[in-house]
């Protein structure tokens, strides 16, 4: 599936399923990739960042019919230093069936901040 949106720029998105049915792959122009994937009973991602490090998250909380997913920060490979930057959360919000929002929570230097991507199927 090919979906286009913004950022603080233009952004697309392709989706795919791999591993025989058991993950799906999140793949963004700007350099990122998440594969969302079941741990027993438990949503995980392993999202494979722009600042060459994986942060593992855990879905800890499901909206109204399942209309978004958060997801929390378990742990990670490749972080150089504790200060260096990452995601650390991750919200997916279901708007409409071919428009959806992912927000990155990233953190450097204990400092918080909050990237929008808003993606449309294209049709």
């Amino acid at each position: 599936m090919a979906w286009t949106g913004k950022t603080a720029s233009e952004v697309s998105a392709h989706y795919y399923v791999t591993g025989n049915g058991s993950a799906v792959v999140e793949d963004l122009s700007n350099g990122m990739s998440s594969v969302y994937h079941l741990d027993g009973a438990d949503l995980r991602v392993t999202h494979y960042c722009a600042a060459q490090n994986q942060p593992r998250l855990r879905a800890t909380s499901f909206g109204t019919d399942n209309s978004d997913i958060r997801f929390s920060f378990v742990d990670i490979t490749n972080l150089r230093s504790p200060s260096d930057g990452h995601v650390s959360g991750l919200e997916i919000r279901f708007l409409e069936s071919d428009h959806i929002n992912i927000t990155f929570q990233f953190t450097s230097n204990g400092k918080d901040a909050f990237e929008l991507v808003d993606l449309r199927r294209k049709k």
